[in-house]
Order: C-alpha cells, then structure tokens, then sequence
C-alpha cells in the first residue's frame, strides 16, 4: 500500500518547508485578511509557524508580499493579537 501524500507548504516568516497541518494559514478573501482555521477558506493564502519570529518576520514584510497586498495598521494590529493568542496557546 502506497504511502499518503501529505501536503506541504512554506512559512513566509522562516521559509522552511514542512507539513501544511503544522502551519497557520492567513487568507486574503472577499472578507479582507483573516485567518484560516480550516485550510480552506477562497482567496490568496500564506503560512506561517506558530513561532514569535516568523510572525515577527511575516508582517514586517513576507506576510504582504505573499498575498499581494499592503496591510492596513488596523489588519497588522489584528493580525498581532492572533499571534498573541496562538503562542500563548502554544506555551499553555
């Protein structure tokens, strides 16, 4: 029996290719910029670790450059409060 394909993505905050489970995805859809629980969620995506650095690193630049377009104060605000969140989760 054939092995499962697992598919793969990259973080835009440390580049590292790994698993797309063990990525947050930010998603650039009719909405605006939110984040993508599910993986699955229409419009442009990015991934990012749930790592203080590579948040830190995608939206001081990658982050806008990988859904092509430029964050709004209010977006880059909300967007660091998800972060917050995620780690503090992470450290719990």
């Amino acid at each position: 029996m054939a092995a499962r394909h697992i598919p793969q993505r990259t973080c835009v905050g440390c580049r590292q290719v790994v698993a797309k489970r063990t990525l947050t995805r930010i998603v650039k859809g009719p909405d605006g910029i939110t984040i993508d629980p599910s993986g699955k969620a229409p419009g442009r995506g990015a991934y990012v670790h749930n790592v203080a650095s590579c948040w830190n690193s995608a939206l001081s630049g990658s982050l806008s450059k990988a859904l092509r377009t430029k964050l709004t104060e209010e977006e880059s605000r909300e967007l660091s409060i998800v972060m917050n969140r995620l780690l503090d989760d992470e450290l719990d």
